[in-house]
Parts: structure tokens; C-alpha cells; sequence
């Protein structure tokens, strides 16, 4: 069977799209919250709160990919997630803001339901390779949003950002409903069956341990890109929404710049990959403290680099595990990255302003640390088993 060129671009494009509406917010936090009075302390939780509607739809939504139509199915939450952005770019107080993100994070699980559709239509000789390239699509909406968001914002406030995520996506969902195949289901099985056999998912060694470097990875990733443009906007650097935007660009190249990781994995170093990238991400950290904005740019391209490495490779291993239920799996891996990437937005605005940009760059090498150790405790769990088989 296999994708075409222009099926992996569309599939990328709406990751890219839904992604951003839930990441948008962080280069243009101190507009929010100069607009709607929220204190620098609280101001993770506009983040957190994407996220957490995010996990949400995660362990609700995802498992209908398994059940219906998923061409249908990314559609109707493409449309469902450019509601939600509508009602964050009207918000005139905090709630309807927060109720807009929460909404517009739950259907923007259909990240998730195109990865594990693209992965479905692929050979498995070209798995890694679809998945390196939609993911990539991801990448381009987590950090391509702070260069575009911080653009817009300049010209027509942040809630023009909002807007125009809410015509993208809508816009998206037709595309998707003219250029995918039909995908049809298999008949007799239950959302009840589905979402059981999720749970079970959790006592399975490569999908638990896969879970927690995710859980760890992003919350590293969420220290970085959620508590970033508070010691940009202030003094000494005092940068524009704008400026601060272009370090996207900046993590995007680093991202890219890994996508070859699907294909390393294709040959069979996934596990290697990992723990190479894992050292990467904790050492990214040393440059990102220090108080120059070079050291800074230096580290943010290596970290965004090692998380994009990591996040391909364990996808990779887990469809490849798991052919028969890619969407299952793919949402039970993720409900791991929504928990770390809101536990990084909630906790890195608070060591902010407790320590300073030190204490976030503490917390986020911290969090590389322990991915590192779950990977290390894994292949260690591996080694053993190997020797154990007769």
C-alpha cells in the first residue's frame, strides 16, 4: 500500500495546525497576561491548560481510531478544535480563555489519530520514514507557532493568532475529507473493548518504560518552551513578542535536523538513538542557563534536536510492537507526554519566579536526568531477560 509524497505532506500539515493551537500561547504569555490581568506565577496554566484537555481527549478520543472512519474522524476534530480556538480569540476573561484552550486541546488529539493513521498506511519498511516525516509536522507546529504567533501577535494583538489557527484548521478538515483514502473498520468491536485494552497496555514493559522517557522528555521540553519568553521579555533582554518567536526557528532546526532518527530506527538503533539523545538533552541544559543569548540559541537547537530523536524512535518501537492497534497505542504513549508537558508548563513559571531562569534550567536538566534513567534501568531490564532466555 504505502503513502504517497503529498498524503505525508497533508498529514503533517494537520499536525502542524492542531498542535499549534494548544503551543500558541507561550511566546505571547506576558500579552495574555497584561490583557487579562493573570500574575506571572499563574501564568503556566494557560499552557497547562491545552495540555490537560489534551490528556483528556487523549484517553477518551483517541481509541475511536480504532473503531470508525478515521478520515471522518480527523475531520470532525479538526472543526472541533477550531471551535475551541474561536472561543480563546473572543475570551475577555480568564475562564473563557481557559474553557477555549481546554476544548481546543481535547480534539487536538487528532494529532494522534493521523500519526497512528499514517503509520497504519505505511509498509513496514517505510513506518520509521512516515513517522519522522508527520512527526516532523509536529514539530513544525510546536515551535513553527512561537515564530508565527509572535508575527501575528505584533500586527494584530493575540487574539489574532487565534483566528487564524480557527480558518487553518477548518480549512484542513475539508482538504483531509477530499485528498485520504476511505478507512474502513472491522465490525464488532466496542469503545468498551478498545478502551479496556488500553488500560492493559500500561503493564506491558516496552510501553510502560517508553511512557515514562516520554513523561520525562517533555517535561523537560515544557520547561524549556513554557517558561522561555519570561526572562526574554525582561531585563536585560526585554525582546518583542516577535524576537522572542524567532527562537522557534531556532528549535525547528534542531527538530529537522533529527528526522533522519525514523530512518535509524528503520535499521534497527532505536534504543541506541534514545539514550545518545538522552545525554544530549541533559547537556543542552548547561548552555541554556547561562546568561547569554548565543549559549542560549546553542542550547535550545540541541535540545529540540535530542527530543525530536527520542520521540520518533519510541513511536517507532511501539507501532512496530503493535501494528494491529496503532491508534491505541499512540494515545496511551501520548497520555505520558500530555502529563510531562503540563507538569513542565506548571512547574517552570513557578521556579522562575522563585529562582530565576537558573532554577527553571535546574528543573529541566533534572527532568532530562531522570528519562535517562528510566532508559538505562530498561535496557538494563532487557539485558537481563535476554540472558534469561534459553
Amino acid at each position: 500500500m504505502g503513502l504517497t509524497t503529498g498524503r505525508r505532506t497533508v498529514f503533517a500539515a494537520v499536525c502542524a495546525v492542531a498542535v499549534a493551537s494548544i503551543y500558541a500561547a507561550q511566546p505571547v504569555l506576558a500579552r495574555i497576561g497584561a490583557d487579562l490581568r493573570v500574575p506571572d506565577a499563574a501564568l503556566g496554566w494557560i499552557v497547562a491548560a491545552g495540555q490537560l484537555g489534551y490528556l483528556a481527549g487523549l484517553a477518551a478520543l483517541v481509541p475511536l481510531g480504532d473503531l470508525v472512519d478515521r478520515r471522518k474522524l480527523i475531520a470532525a476534530h479538526l472543526l472541533l478544535t477550531a471551535v475551541g480556538t474561536g472561543l480563546a480569540a473572543v475570551a475577555g476573561q480568564t475562564w473563557l480563555l481557559l474553557t477555549g484552550l481546554v476544548l481546543a486541546g481535547l480534539f487536538a488529539v487528532v494529532v494522534q489519530t493521523t500519526v497512528a493513521y499514517a503509520a497504519a498506511l505505511s509498509t513496514p519498511d517505510e513506518r520509521g520514514r512516515t513517522l519522522g516525516v508527520v512527526t516532523s509536522g509536529v514539530v513544525l507546529g510546536i515551535l513553527g507557532a512561537r515564530v508565527a504567533a509572535g508575527a501575528l501577535a505584533e500586527l494584530w494583538g493575540w487574539r489574532g493568532v487565534y483566528v487564524v489557527l480557527a480558518v487553518l484548521l477548518a480549512t484542513l478538515a475539508g482538504l483531509v475529507l477530499r485528498t485520504m483514502p476511505p478507512d474502513p473498520r472491522r465490525e464488532g468491536t466496542t469503545y468498551r473493548q478498545v478502551a479496556t485494552s488500553l488500560g492493559g497496555l500500561f503493564r506491558e514493559p516496552l510501553f510502560l518504560s517508553r511512557g515514562l522517557i516520554a513523561f520525562f522528555l517533555f517535561a523537560s521540553f515544557g520547561t524549556l518552551w513554557s517558561g522561555l519568553s519570561l526572562p526574554l521579555a525582561a531585563a536585560p533582554w526585554n525582546l518583542g513578542t516577535a524576537q522572542i518567536g524567532l527562537f522557534g526557528l531556532v528549535g525547528l532546526a534542531g527538530a529537522l535536523g533529527a528526522a533522519r532518527a525514523g530512518r535509524w530506527a528503520d535499521r534497527g538503533h532505536a534504543s541506541l538513538v534514545t539514550g545518545g539523545a538522552l545525554v544530549l538533552l541533559a547537556a543542552s541544559w548547561l548552555a541554556i542557563g547561562q546568561p547569554s543569548l548565543w549559549l542560549l540559541a546553542l542550547g535550545v537547537l540541541v535540545l529540540d534536536f535530542a527530543v525530536q530523536a527520542v520521540h520518533v524512535s519510541n513511536q517507532h518501537l511501539l507501532t512496530a510492537a503493535r501494528p494491529d492497534r496503532t491508534s491505541s497505542v499512540i494515545g496511551g504513549y501520548m497520555i505520558f507526554y500530555s502529563l510531562g508537558s503540563a507538569l513542565g508548563a506548571a512547574t517552570t513559571t513557578t521556579a522562575f519566579a522563585a529562582a530565576g531562569w537558573t532554577g527553571s534550567a535546574v528543573l529541566g536538566a533534572a527532568f532530562a536526568g531522570c528519562a535517562f534513567a528510566v532508559w538505562a534501568w530498561a535496557r538494563a531490564g532487557a539485558r537481563r531477560q535476554l540472558l534469561r532466555t534459553p
